[in-house]
């Protein structure tokens, strides 16, 4: 009743309504609330078919309607919008004006087949089966520290018997926070947040280490890598989008022009900001030079 703005009452109405004209119970009512009966699930699964073509259609139409307005609304989360994401946005406009962006962040993948959004960045080692994308990378986390505190370098005694910030909500199952929950006393974690970016952010604040992926770690104002990659938290970068839209010009030239910078700087998100690496290299892309180059190095 909530979705489509409606009374409840109105809802049990069309339901008896279709189970009266089908000769079956749809829904059984329960003390707890209402359980779909078998009917009822062998219709819900044709809702679903249905709603999914009908979907696709207006898809389709309303893609080649719009092919020459040049909108793209975009899915992903904070830390990869923040410094990497929006420059590529931003060099892609530079070239094609008349295209204009919505981005949606959230670590909640949005329904590319409900017509949510055209393209996902995400980071992800599983992908929707239902989309079209490719794996353009692998992410590598590493810990990091502020500037300021040069006492909480790897190698050392001791490192996680300091305070650290985590990650909480839907991201309470990422790796990094699994792993610091294992290798940290509860009272040591200090700070948990369900965004990446925020994380960042603690930890240039001062309230602990912790563990951020590369491509944002690295170019982030204020932090320093605390220790080497950690391997065990590596996680793929993909670009996704519906298999309705794939061909469409503004689609294909976008996500090509992605694969294409992020090609020329995989060594940033694979935590690979070694000597071939300058600030001169981040500023062309849009990222920020922060520090020296030496100040990125473990």
């Amino acid at each position: 009743a909530q979705v489509p703005g409606i009374n409840c009452s109105t809802v049990a109405r069309r339901l008896s309504t279709v189970g009266e004209a089908l000769g079956a119970t749809l829904f059984d009512r329960r003390r707890t609330g209402y359980v779909a009966t078998a009917h009822g699930r062998e219709l819900i699964s044709l809702a679903d078919r249905v709603e999914a073509d009908v979907v696709g259609v207006a898809r389709r139409v309303a893609e080649h309607e719009r092919r020459h307005a040049g909108e793209l609304r975009i899915t992903t989360s904070d830390s990869i919008l923040l410094y990497f994401l929006t420059p590529l946005i931003a060099s892609f406009q530079a070239r094609n004006p008349a295209t204009k962006f919505e981005v949606s962040v959230g670590n909640v993948s949005l329904n590319l087949a409900r017509a949510e959004s055209d393209i996902a960045v995400r980071a992800t080692e599983k992908p929707p089966e239902n989309l079209f994308g490719r794996k353009v990378a692998t992410i590598a986390w590493a810990a990091y520290a502020p500037v300021s505190d040069p006492g909480s370098r790897w190698p050392g005694s001791g490192v996680f018997d300091r305070q650290w910030v985590s990650y909480s909500g839907e991201l309470s199952g990422l790796k990094a926070a699994v792993l610091v929950k294992r290798r940290v006393c509860p009272d040591n974690i200090v700070f948990q947040t369900d965004s990446v970016a925020g994380a960042a952010a603690a930890i240039g604040a001062g309230l602990g280490l912790g563990y951020l992926p590369c491509m944002l770690g690295d170019i982030s104002p204020g932090l320093v890598r605390a220790g080497p990659i950690e391997p065990r938290l590596n996680d793929q970068l993909w670009l996704l989008t519906h298999p309705d839209i794939r061909n469409s010009d503004r689609i294909q030239g976008f996500m090509a022009h992605c694969i294409d910078m992020i090609s020329q700087n995989r060594s940033l998100i694979e935590g690979h900001c070694g000597s071939n690496r300058s600030t001169a290299s981040f500023a062309e892309l849009g990222f920020p030079p922060s520090m020296p180059l030496e100040a990125l190095l473990p």
